[in-house]
């Protein structure tokens, strides 16, 4: 396969305990954790009674992506986006199925508008006026690294910016017991390409390697914690990085300055 060049103009963070790119870059620099921290981000771009009622993966994903694009000086109206998740939110999936199996007349009509995988991407869209298209990816392990390949793809295909995000919550119920996940965890990029991108990524056959850093022993319960090699190099500044990409398949980014 063919490599993509690219360039990345901002990043977003938000982690249980890390609650932003900052704190993630000082926790990977000496250990350093927040004395507290908020139990979920609490995004300004929600009015009030919206930004009590959206579910985690919403607000987790608003928090990130609007982090990114203040990060890039980018007017989030003008970005096309990649929203990629393992499982969307299993909270509410359980409930659904739950209620459903009990008691159907009783779905809640704003859990029912939540439960759609592209839920995230449509509060953002609305929440910043953005008409450029929004994907909404699902690929279990490899949904970071899909995502990312979506998103370089657009570049290619002549988007000048692709706003790339990625989120997963907190596992809940029956589902939860077959596919776990703890916390909340998400990453945001905006990604551009041009000449003179310095970052490359390509689609390889092979086994990504397991992670050996410690964001990824951290949050290695997190269904996200496939994209952490990438963040971590992001950290660094440089380097190189194998992310999941399916049976069989790894995406090996390479960083330079």
């Amino acid at each position: 396969m063919s490599r993509f060049a690219f360039k990345v103009d901002g990043i977003g963070f938000w982690a249980s305990g890390l609650p932003g790119w900052e704190a993630a870059r000082a926790f990977l620099a000496d250990g350093t954790v927040p004395e507290t921290a908020p139990r979920k981000p609490a995004p300004d771009l929600l009015p009030p009674n919206e930004r009590r009622r959206a579910p985690d993966t919403v607000a987790l994903a608003i928090e990130i992506a609007m982090a990114a694009c203040r990060d890039a000086d980018a007017d989030p109206a003008l970005l096309p986006s990649v929203f990629t998740s393992t499982h969307g939110d299993l909270a509410i999936t359980d409930y659904m199925c739950a209620t459903l199996a009990s008691a159907p007349r009783s779905i809640s009509p704003t859990r029912f508008h939540n439960s759609v995988h592209n839920a995230a991407a449509g509060y953002w869209t609305i929440g910043v006026g953005c008409h450029a298209p929004a994907t909404a990816v699902s690929a279990y392990t490899a949904s970071f690294a899909q995502g990312l390949l979506e998103a370089v793809v657009q570049l290619a295909d002549g988007a000048p910016q692709v706003l790339l995000v990625a989120y997963d919550a907190q596992a809940h119920g029956a589902l939860g017991r077959i596919s776990p996940s703890e916390g909340l965890l998400g990453a945001a990029l905006v990604l551009s390409a041009g000449d003179g991108a310095p970052h490359s990524l390509a689609l390889e056959a092979g086994s990504a390697k397991p992670p050996d850093d410690p964001l990824s022993a951290r949050y290695a319960a997190n269904a996200m914690a496939p994209m952490l090699p990438l963040i971590v190099a992001l950290a660094a500044g440089s380097g190189q990085c194998e992310l999941v990409a399916g049976p069989g398949q790894r995406l090996r980014v390479a960083l330079n300055g």
